[in-house]
């Protein structure tokens, strides 16, 4: 984990495998603000757990003298937002890049979905994931990409499995909140970007970029136009702690 000296907002990442995809983003911010890059790592032997992830998203956050604005894509987004219910005076504002209203929805609730429901090899399901994923691909690359996917699969933290997939209800967060998503996504389509309109608040923003899932990394000057806009527009915003007892 590195970090500036004083952030003024930290990226979560979940999924080493996918790390690659943000770096232009974070590039983009960078140049405006001091961004920390925080990062979870889960072994093969660990059960995968977002509350751990948060737990330890916590332990970071604490030592910070001022309220820090939170952003993720995928299932880290997910672990900021359940940190953000949890300790909304310590996020400045949330940004979910690639969340939708159902927020336990990522790429592995529908690779297992379709891995039960349909007679494919699992490798002929991670094929036909890459394009959904990525778009059309060269055959020579598609290996590269499926073996992504099985590296995401080992080490993420994402909490489906063949045996299960998991579930939380849509809701509010106490704290300025921008959802990203973009117009091609499969795996967040835009109408479960636009299922977050009865949970927004005053200042709240939905965006839709173009791209697929991975849209911060094809559009990162984009993403980062519509980030720095929204933060423009937080900076007065503060919630007061909950009462809530912290560990």
């Amino acid at each position: 984990m590195t970090s500036s000296t004083s952030p003024d907002a930290v990226w979560l990442n979940v999924s080493p495998s996918f790390e690659r995809f943000d770096h232009k983003l974070l590039g983009s911010l960078a140049r405006h603000v001091a961004v920390a890059h925080w990062a979870y790592r889960q072994t093969p032997d660990e059960p995968s757990s977002l509350n751990t992830a948060a737990t330890l998203l916590h332990d970071y956050l604490k030592g910070q003298d001022q309220p820090i604005h939170l952003l993720g894509h995928g299932t880290a987004g997910l672990v900021g937002l359940l940190y953000a219910r949890q300790n909304p005076h310590r996020v400045k504002s949330l940004t979910l890049l690639a969340v939708g209203v159902n927020p336990m929805v990522d790429w592995q609730a529908h690779y297992y979905t379709q891995l039960e429901r349909l007679p494919c090899s699992r490798r002929q399901v991670l094929t036909q994931m890459v394009y959904s994923l990525f778009g059309h691909q060269a055959r020579p690359l598609v290996r590269g990409w499926v073996n992504l996917l099985e590296q995401d699969l080992i080490h993420s933290v994402s909490p489906h499995s063949l045996l299960k997939r998991v579930s939380l209800c849509p809701g509010s967060v106490a704290v300025p909140l921008l959802v990203c998503g973009g117009e091609s996504d499969f795996v967040v389509d835009p109408t479960q970007l636009q299922g977050w309109q009865p949970w927004l608040k005053a200042g709240d923003r939905i965006a839709l970029c173009p791209g697929r899932h991975f849209f911060h990394a094809v559009y990162p000057h984009q993403v980062a136009s519509q980030i720095l806009s929204f933060w423009g527009t937080t900076a007065s915003v503060l919630v007061a702690p909950q009462g809530l007892t912290i560990s």
